[in-house]
């Protein structure tokens, strides 16, 4: 199965599906540093909300908007989390969100582009 940019759904060695094999490789490779102790705390699809819902009184409603991060983890040697994104093809979509992701979380994260 495909999905929207053409990228064919993958399961990692651990059975995680993915949108991608590049990003089904990622996973392989941060179980790979988990196991070795080099990170820990390893989730996937990690959900972050990046505007509350917004209720108006003249105008609709706004629902909220989020961002799913590929992988969060922790890394061992700076004790920094860390959101990392696998990205064959950057989106507009995806350049807003990761703007407004860094603006709200910047200094709780460290983001990483793969």
């Amino acid at each position: 199965m495909y999905n929207k940019y053409k990228a064919a759904k993958k399961e990692c060695l651990y059975g995680h599906k993915h949108d991608s094999a590049k990003e089904a490789q990622r996973c392989n490779e941060l179980h790979l540093l988990m196991r070795a102790g080099e990170i820990s705390e390893l989730n996937i699809q990690v959900r972050f909300e990046l505007l509350p819902f917004m209720k108006y009184e003249n105008m609709p409603n706004e629902r909220s908007c989020f961002y799913i991060a590929d992988f969060v983890y922790k890394d061992n040697k700076t004790c920094k989390m860390i959101v990392e994104d696998t990205k064959g093809f950057k989106t507009p979509d995806y350049v807003i969100k990761r703007k407004l992701f860094k603006a709200k979380y910047h200094s709780d994260y460290i983001f990483l582009e793969t």
